[in-house]
């Protein structure tokens, strides 16, 4: 039985079109996702960036779950020094509310952005310690009683929603803080594979289940992979250029919208370490890369990532991948 696919979503904004576009486009593909199968819909935050969208993840969040009936809704994630703890309980208490068990909270501790624009967002701190106190609040928000565990504060809106929390990382220290927690764990290897193997390694041999804050029995690794599937191996690879563009921009500080699909012998950066987390091709290769990745780290669940000029070619990619994989 292979493993349960999910998708993370930036809410990308093409050349040529508008935010109002992209998160449009973003919605017709969680419709899509959902009828297709995948697991979750994880909306990534970011700030000023002109080719992403996701920005209010709560707001994504909501919009998504309203059009869809079935698939798990949450943030991939929520980059938590951005926000006052309170803020996140009550935002996702409430979405919990709306919409019943199909909402997640992934918590990351980078800020989603640059220095500048961080210091702007900052409401808590991103240090491992204050990082875990906050999740301990956050759960005491969203349990029965629904207040603090460090301050009698109560949260009426999140109380007993049991949101599940998912702590983000590429590195070994967000993969101790999440074994340590006795949390699930999410590797952002589609753009940070550096640690990967180490912080697989480092997150299962840390994982107690037997933490105040632990919500599973058992080390559970979603790992993340770019992915991007055509008809055939060359036209993925055409397409796949739009993210090779994307991180040459990032590199080089040129801030653009993503950009059309170009010849891919004059994609500069497609051999970019941090792109080497990838899954792209025809039904065939692709399944077959996403294999060898799984075997390779032994994820529990795969997390793609998929970058598209055009709209239309990313749901081809999720159709093309959802028939030939489940």
């Amino acid at each position: 039985m292979p493993v349960p696919l999910s998708i993370l979503d930036l809410v990308s904004i093409s050349e040529g079109s508008t935010a109002r576009e992209g998160i449009a486009a973003s919605m017709s593909a969680a419709r899509v996702a959902d009828r297709l199968g995948y697991t979750r819909l994880w909306f990534a935050e970011h700030h000023n960036t002109m080719n992403l969208a996701a920005s209010a993840t709560a707001l994504l969040i909501d919009q998504a779950a309203t059009v869809t009936e079935r698939i798990r809704v949450g943030s991939g994630g929520v980059m938590f020094p951005n926000h006052a703890p309170l803020m996140v309980a009550e935002q996702y208490g409430t979405l919990a509310n709306i919409h019943g068990d199909r909402i997640d909270l992934g918590l990351g501790r980078a800020p989603g952005t640059d220095m500048m624009t961080a210091q702007a967002l900052s409401r808590s701190s991103a240090e491992p310690q204050a990082f875990a106190e906050n999740i301990f609040d956050l759960q005491g928000w969203f349990g029965s009683e629904g207040t603090s565990r460090s301050a009698p504060i109560a949260s009426a809106v999140s109380q007993g929603t049991e949101v599940p929390i998912w702590v983000l990382g590429s590195t070994v220290n967000g993969a101790s803080i999440a074994g340590q927690l006795g949390l699930p764990f999410s590797v952002a290897s589609h753009f940070a594979p550096d640690q990967l193997d180490d912080a697989i390694k480092v997150y299962r041999s840390s994982f107690t289940a037997d933490a105040p804050t632990a919500q599973i029995d058992k080390p559970y690794v979603m790992a993340g992979i770019n992915v991007m599937v055509a008809d055939s191996d060359a036209e993925a690879e055409r397409e796949y250029t739009t993210l090779i563009q994307m991180f040459g921009d990032i590199s080089t500080g040129r801030r653009r919208k993503l950009q059309p699909p170009i010849d891919p012998a004059q994609a500069r950066g497609g051999d970019n370490p941090m792109l080497s987390i990838k899954a792209v091709g025809g039904p065939r290769t692709a399944v077959r890369q996403l294999t060898e990745f799984v075997e390779r780290t032994g994820a529990d669940e795969l997390i793609t990532v998929t970058y598209a000029y055009d709209p239309a070619v990313r749901e081809r990619s999720l159709q093309l991948l959802a028939e030939n994989w489940f």
